[in-house]
């Protein structure tokens, strides 16, 4: 009965390492990739959609756009897409509004591409991926906020795409460190949920970002 008992003491000690194991590896990669900053040159930049308000991109938006208009102008890619679908009652989606509001920095609207479709991270990029497979198109150098890289990634690249990464590292998401921490933790979750259900996360641990 003794060795039973402690057999399936070291059974649960054993699944409970694998777990920290598996949660703190993942966590490092998202901590990693965010940190990483490849401006190969390819097909397009997609920028992924944040919340937009009446047509005007909010603050997390607008540091991605603004990264994204940076990578443009350093000849990264010769257009950039806009991605990401509209809440009932918007008369404007996430893309629309990004690709309008490039327009208005400067970008000419010819080097703009807005894709407005999808309610997640995982449906704006299946949605790309398929406006990709039109146009011949097969490389992306995704923009979005340092946390969210590595599972925008892994689903861009599930759906077909093949990517790198170019965080913003302005804006509100990346201003203090408690924030930090916070959203890694949240895209830890977010992540490990989808490579086990491959199915969008939304707000998993709260992130609200698909």
């Amino acid at each position: 009965m003794g060795e039973r008992v402690s057999w399936v003491r070291r059974a649960v000690l054993g699944t409970v390492l694998v777990l920290l194991m598996v949660v703190g590896g993942t966590a490092f990669r998202v901590w990693q990739v965010a940190r990483e900053d490849d401006r190969t040159h390819a097909d397009a930049i997609v920028v992924l959609g944040a919340a937009q308000y009446n047509g005007k991109p909010s603050p997390i938006f607008q540091a991605r756009l603004r990264h994204a208009m940076d990578l443009y102008e350093e000849g990264v890619a010769e257009r950039i897409v806009t991605a990401g679908g509209n809440r009932a009652g918007d008369a404007y989606t996430e893309a629309s509004a990004g690709a309008n509001w490039l327009v208005e920095q400067g970008v000419p609207r010819e080097a703009t591409l807005a894709v407005g479709e999808g309610s997640d991270t995982l449906g704006s990029l299946r949605a790309v991926a398929g406006v990709f497979g039109e146009r011949g198109w097969r490389t992306a150098v995704l923009v979005s906020d340092p946390w969210h890289s590595l599972r925008a990634r892994t689903m861009a690249n599930d759906a077909g795409l093949e990517t790198w990464t170019s965080p913003t590292h302005r804006g509100p998401i990346v201003q203090t460190r408690e924030t930090q921490f916070a959203y890694i933790y949240r895209e830890t979750g977010a992540l490990l949920f989808y490579r086990l259900t491959k199915t969008p996360a939304d707000n998993i641990g709260g992130t609200g970002l698909g």
